[in-house]
């Protein structure tokens, strides 16, 4: 309890401290331990001591692809050499025909995304196999779509927002073709459309009536990360806005003292979980930044969020208190039974992307 009180005296000690500063001083008013650039490097270094993360068929599965994303942009942001070379050394294999294994086949949102990460390496360096790579799994969730328009992917599962969000926007950053921005516009816009809430957040799924965190999170950075390249003048953007800052306040109103959120976002009873904490704080440093959303309401949110985050890092880099891989179910404490793990990529890929975001212009 001693230490709860403490560490809430810190927080508001040092959210009151950055927002007394010009905003051109915060971004280096970071106590040690939270410092974006110490923190991204020491997260990304426990990051390359892995061996790929595969499932038993034996390619990569989509945590593993979240955090090389993450760990690419933070490295390029820092222009860290040492790490880019481990990184880009990291994805060459998959271009050598005897681990073509490695790359997923596509067909479903969590193996389609891997597509991200080879459009991130085509946009730092330009290797146009990169680009091909990338270009053939964004293209595929596209091929004979629904009547709607929308992806044969489509499961209205919210892990969907990030899983072909973040594909389709990487491709058109890629390319600049409006048919990538026009998809992962219509397929956001159409996910808001059906189940955003009234309190702006999401249920996890059809089958799963509750606000899990990680599952909102899923939406809130695929909604960060799109409008970022979207457009202002796409007809979809003013849709994703929005919803995106409907769903900020609806976060913003359940965020917990600590600086976490819960689990069950609206349980008060439930313990304080560390990857959806981390996909919320990335979208509204993204969004303050860009001036989307009010500073003076949001900027000691995100900074409440990313110094409590710093607090479970232990000394490997490791995230702590991150839920396990959770699929739905229509009973309430089986979410807040869920396991807790130390170091699982759903955790260590979004403290990345904020670390990145704290660092971009």
């Amino acid at each position: 309890m001693l230490k709860l009180v403490f560490q809430s005296v810190i927080i508001a000690l040092a959210t009151s401290w950055f927002a007394n500063c010009a905003s051109a001083e915060k971004a280096a008013l970071w106590p040690d331990q939270a410092n974006p650039v110490s923190v991204g490097r020491q997260v990304v270094e426990n990051y390359l001591a892995r061996n790929y993360r595969t499932n038993k068929t034996g390619f990569i599965v989509y945590p593993e692809v979240c955090a090389g994303f993450g760990a690419l942009r933070f490295v390029s942001a820092v222009q860290d050499k040492e790490l880019n070379q481990k990184l880009m050394a990291r994805f060459a294999p998959v271009l050598l025909p005897e681990h073509k294994n490695l790359i997923p086949p596509g067909g479903h949102v969590d193996l389609s995304v891997f597509g991200g990460v080879p459009l991130e390496i085509y946009l730092l360096n330009g290797d146009k196999n990169f680009l091909k790579l990338g270009l053939h799994l964004a293209d595929a969730q596209w091929e004979q779509p629904l009547t709607n328009g929308l992806t044969r992917e489509t499961r209205w599962w919210v892990d969907d927002a990030w899983m072909i969000g973040s594909l389709q926007i990487q491709a058109y950053r890629a390319t600049r073709q409006a048919k990538y921005a026009d998809q992962v516009a219509r397929q956001l816009a159409a996910y808001l459309d059906r189940l955003q809430e009234p309190n702006g957040l999401f249920h996890h799924g059809p089958e799963a009536p509750f606000f899990w965190a990680r599952g909102n999170g899923w939406v809130a950075a695929a909604l960060a990360e799109v409008l970022q390249s979207l457009p202002p003048t796409h007809e979809k953007y003013a849709r994703l806005m929005s919803g995106y800052r409907k769903m900020m306040a609806g976060l913003k109103s359940v965020q917990s003292p600590s600086g976490l959120w819960r689990q069950l976002l609206d349980e008060p009873t439930a313990w304080e979980e560390t990857s959806g904490t981390a996909m919320f704080t990335y979208a509204m440093i993204v969004g303050v930044k860009q001036g989307w959303l009010d500073a003076a309401e949001y900027d000691g949110c995100a900074r409440r969020g990313w110094l409590a985050l710093c607090g479970k890092i232990d000394a490997s880099g490791n995230l702590q208190d991150i839920c396990v891989g959770t699929n739905q179910s229509r009973d309430k404490q089986f979410y807040l039974d869920r396991p807790r793990m130390s170091g699982d990529l759903h955790g260590q890929a979004p403290v990345l992307w904020c670390a990145w975001a704290w660092l971009a212009p």
